[in-house]
């Protein structure tokens, strides 16, 4: 997944841990990884555009920010971005968000946007139970219990014992 407001930050997160737990079980299960565009279209884009077919990119946009920020004017234009003086950062990242969509779509990368009207409470409450529903469906229709772990409980148990970890 991947969003180009660094306020997603930790539901990108949130999002790779309940996906990973509830569906990389009997060898299934999608690999979820999230990327923070624009700072990694660049490294990450590459990938996207040209690497192996194996993925799909899902967009976490937003269409209103809570606050605006614009570029300002620098006279002697020493960056070359002068022609983005009193654009908002959300205007680029509109821009970055359908040039890479539009590109990685047609270098053959299926993806979908999910928009939020805003960020607010009730905006991510929907979206995490729009995930976690979504999530423990995918899981039981891939024939997995989408609510243990499993495959976690190993790797506990491994470093508990190399820690000396007393046994209760």
């Amino acid at each position: 997944m991947a969003a180009f407001h660094s306020s997603f930050e930790y539901v990108l997160e949130w999002w790779k841990q309940l996906v990973g737990e509830s569906e990389g079980k009997g060898g299934k299960g999608i690999f979820p990884s999230s990327a923070h565009y624009t700072t990694d279209l660049h490294s990450l884009g590459q990938l996207v555009q040209e690497g192996t077919r194996n993925l799909f990119e899902t967009f976490l946009l937003v269409e209103k920010s809570s606050k605006v920020i614009e570029v300002e004017k620098d006279n002697c234009d020493r960056d070359g971005l002068g022609y983005l003086e009193g654009k908002s950062l959300d205007f680029i990242n509109e821009k970055a968000y359908k040039g890479s969509a539009n590109a990685h779509l047609e270098g053959g990368v299926p993806n979908l946007a999910i928009t939020l009207k805003e960020r607010s409470a009730h905006n991510l409450g929907q979206l995490f139970y729009f995930f976690e529903r979504a999530v423990a469906m995918t899981g039981y229709l891939s024939g997995v219990n989408p609510f243990d772990q499993p495959g976690v409980e190993f790797y506990k148990r491994n470093m508990f014992r190399l820690l000396n970890k007393p046994s209760q």
